[in-house]
């Protein structure tokens, strides 16, 4: 089997001499690299707003939820946003920000990857445009829209990021 990897541009290249010490993959996995993080995320997707219908449709502790939504909301992904039913104290509900509305192709590239390889038979959900019930998939296109494969991609430095770290 040939092995397909990114093309590693410039200094990048040789592997052995850089370390990917501000890697944005490690940075986003430190907020949302657990099972918990991505399935609250997954439930904000689907309208879940109230403490008790993440931690029943997650299927974690309240201890856990309570943990996982005070991490997503210090990290602005989600925000907490007061109500109050008659008769009762004033809660929270928890809504996205648009951070985590910008976090919904990585979690539905995810869905789209596990529909593929680990599910048995037929994913058990369609990803449609709701207006059409046309497929909707995640993509890696080009800035001109052409899809791009692994071996076709490129990573350089920035050279922005490189100045300001100069500086």
């Amino acid at each position: 089997m040939c092995a397909m990897a990114a093309v590693m541009e410039g200094p990048l290249a040789d592997l052995a001499a850089w370390r990917p010490t501000e890697c944005s993959i490690a940075k986003a996995l430190d907020i949302v690299g657990t099972r918990s993080a991505v399935l609250i995320m997954r439930e904000a997707y689907y309208g879940t707003t109230r403490f008790d219908g993440f931690a029943a449709r997650v299927g974690i502790t309240d201890a856990a939820a309570a943990s996982q939504l005070r991490k997503l909301v210090a990290a602005g992904l989600l925000a907490k946003e007061p109500y109050r039913e008659e008769g009762q104290r004033t809660r929270h509900e928890y809504v996205l920000t648009p951070m985590g509305r910008d976090l919904l192709p990585a979690v539905l590239a995810l869905q789209q990857w596990g529909d593929r390889y680990l599910q048995p038979g037929p994913a058990p959900l369609l990803l449609v445009e709701a207006a059409t019930g046309e497929s909707v998939r995640v993509e890696v296109r080009s800035g001109s829209g052409a899809e791009i494969g692994l071996e076709e991609l490129g990573v350089q430095l920035n050279e922005e990021f490189v100045r300001k770290c100069r500086l």
